[in-house]
């Protein structure tokens, strides 16, 4: 799978008015969610994951990506759905993320089964998520997108991808990356202040 750079660049005429509405979409089993194409930085084929040890299930490591270094999670993992083999349509969506709490924002890879289309969704065709109670967190999902095509209905689920991974995760996730950097001298200090 070849490439594809999304998001605003220098260079650009797209501007960021013309992007708010639109979603990238892609599928988890028969399922179709979306993410903001503001957030979306790229969409790469599967490349060398390093994993990183102790860590939850869903993060699968880290990929060097032209010399920077992003962490990645699956969604199919972190959504408890089950396992798949990975084929040649399984993708790494790269997004740009932002903790809620720190302010901090970095760049990490969601692999997903395949990546659909990007779907213009205006904001009156969008419906907040249903709530269930305090069984089933729903904080991750923006809303639900009304997409239609021709004579064809369908709902989409639209992710906020900052609460995809809780502020906790998310934290612990990008400690992972950077202690993965750093040398041993200062992981060996890391550990004697814990």
């Amino acid at each position: 799978m070849s490439e594809t750079t999304f998001g605003t660049h220098p260079g650009n005429d797209t501007s960021q008015d013309d992007n708010e509405n639109k979603f990238l979409t892609f599928r988890l089993g028969d399922e179709e969610y979306g993410v903001e194409i503001l957030r979306v930085r790229e969409i790469i084929g599967l490349i060398d994951i390093t994993p990183l040890p102790k860590t939850a299930d869903y993060v699968k490591g880290v990929i060097n990506l032209r010399g920077k270094i992003i962490p990645v999670i699956e969604l199919r993992t972190k959504f408890a759905l089950p396992p798949v083999e990975y084929t040649e349509a399984t993708c790494v969506i790269v997004v740009e993320v932002e903790d809620q709490h720190g302010g901090e924002q970095f760049s990490m890879g969601v692999i997903v089964d395949t990546v659909s289309e990007v779907l213009d969704i205006a904001k009156d065709l969008i419906e907040p998520a249903p709530r269930f109670g305090f069984s089933l967190n729903t904080d991750f999902i923006l809303g639900m997108g009304k997409v239609i095509d021709g004579e064809e209905q369908r709902v989409t689920i639209l992710l906020d991808i900052d609460k995809v991974l809780i502020a906790g995760e998310l934290t612990e996730l990008a400690n992972d990356v950077e202690g993965n950097n750093e040398s041993e001298p200062a992981t060996e200090s890391a550990k004697e202040a814990a």
